[in-house]
This record gives structure tokens, C-alpha cells and sequence, in this order.
């Protein structure tokens, strides 16, 4: 497939034009023209890099990518040898961040919710990112930490009563502990995000809102993998999820 012609086909699935966001989307780092082989991965880290080269990829199409707002602009460091494993194996580097987070079908947040057996009813926060449904049957708070763990296949941090009942659930994947306030608005009895912030524990014990910090990675791995199974689907393209784990 032509690069151009990717970058133009994933732009326009995942909307771009819409966001106002905290970094460039799309085609980060130009590399050579003909892709057949794309690694997924979460964040463009240089141990991710280093495995695309091993399987000989073509593109890396993550969720944190480069260039962020208020980044410095020098290209020294460990930002120059990620850029230079990528301008040398002539691999292109594709990142989305806020559109990855909000597709209905394929982002972050739907593809969570999707595992957990979350049904989403509304949105709610900027661009509508959060998502919130309502439990088929109420479950206890230490329960639904309980299937958060065993499907992140990590033990979340949970604040609030382990005994409460709960039947409307908020979630935004991520550093989204800002959208809190937001999910409390949306009528939400608990709300999980990937990670927590000195307030938050406050905010959750003067509510009476749980909240469950799931983790950053942990919540954002499904998306990219969503996106390369379906331009593998689509396009006939090889993909390889490549997960390189950080406990943040």
C-alpha cells in the first residue's frame, strides 16, 4: 500500500480534522514508500522501534507518538537516536492520539468498553471522549475491580466502598482523571481511567463516586491493535501488536 495513501485512508476513519489536540496526527516520520508490514504498539519507545526492525516492518502506528505541545524542539538525545532507528531502517512512523481515544468502533475507549462488556449509551467531556453505560445488573465495586484486573491483567487502584452497588459505569482511558468532574455530571456511580491524581481522592470520597485507576498503558493497548487488525482486514497489509509493558 502507498503511504500517502494509508495516511489519507486512516486520517479521514479516524477524523482528525476534528481535534484540537496535543500533537501532530497522522505521518510523523517519512519513510519508504510501499508498506506491507505495519507494528501496533502503544507508545513509539525505543524498544518498540528496535522490535519493528526486527520484523522488518515497514510503518509503526502507535498511540503516543512525537512532538509533543511545550516539547523542546531540539533533536538531541533520546529523541534523536528513537528518530534515527527510524530515518535509518527508512520506517515510517504514523501516531494518533485524541481520534484514537474517541472512535466509536475502533478507539480506545470503545475497544475497553467492548472487553469489559460495556455497552455505551452517551458521551460525555471534550469531544466527547468519555464513554458511559448503565450494567446489565448492579455489581459491587470490589467485583467490577475484580474484572478489571482480569482483563487488564493488572490489580487497578479502587477507591470507595468495595460493597456498593453499581449500575452506571464511566470510563476514559488514559491520563483522563481531569474528566472526574465530568463523569460525576454524566450521572456516573463510578468511573475508571488509566490514571489517578492527588485530588482525585478527594473528589471520589466527597462525591460519593468510586473510582477505579486502571492504568495508562494497560487501558490504551486495545485501539492501535483495533487499527491493524482492520487495515490487515482491509488492505491485506501483515500487522504485529507489539506490547512493551510499563506499569504506569
Amino acid at each position: 500500500m502507498d503511504r500517502n495513501e494509508l495516511e489519507l485512508y486512516l486520517n479521514g476513519l479516524l477524523e482528525t480534522s476534528r481535534f484540537r489536540d496535543y500533537c501532530p496526527n497522522g505521518l510523523q516520520v517519512e519513510g519508504r514508500r510501499r508498506i506491507e508490514r505495519v507494528v501496533t504498539g502503544v507508545t513509539a519507545c525505543a524498544a518498540l522501534l528496535e522490535a519493528a526492525i526486527d520484523w522488518k516492518a515497514d510503518a509503526v502506528l502507535v498511540h503516543h507518538g512525537y512532538f509533543w505541545k511545550n516539547e523542546t524542539p531540539q533533536i538531541t538525545g533520546q529523541k534523536y537516536r528513537r528518530l534515527r532507528l527510524l530515518i535509518q531502517n527508512d520506517i515510517n512512523l504514523l501516531a494518533y492520539h485524541l481520534p484514537l481515544d474517541a472512535h466509536a468502533e475502533l478507539g480506545n475507549n470503545a475497544q475497553l468498553g467492548a472487553r469489559m462488556g460495556w455497552l455505551a449509551d452517551a458521551r460525555f467531556g471534550d469531544n466527547d471522549l468519555g464513554f458511559i453505560a448503565t450494567l446489565p445488573m448492579p455489581t459491587s465495586l470490589s467485583h467490577l475491580a475484580a474484572q478489571v484486573g482480569n482483563t487488564l491483567g493488572r490489580a487497578p487502584l479502587v477507591l470507595g466502598d468495595p460493597d456498593r452497588k453499581l449500575r452506571r459505569v464511566a470510563w476514559c482511558t488514559g491520563a483522563a482523571q481531569g474528566y472526574f468532574d465530568d463523569a460525576i455530571r454524566a450521572g456516573a456511580e463510578v468511573y475508571l481511567s488509566g490514571e489517578v491524581s492527588e485530588p482525585t481522592t478527594h473528589l471520589a470520597a466527597e462525591s460519593g463516586v468510586a473510582y477505579v485507576s486502571a492504568g495508562h498503558h494497560a487501558t490504551e493497548r486495545y485501539g492501535v491493535q483495533a487499527i491493524g487488525a482492520h487495515l490487515a482486514d482491509t488492505f491485506g497489509l501483515e500487522h504485529l501488536f507489539i506490547d512493551i509493558d510499563n506499569p504506569v
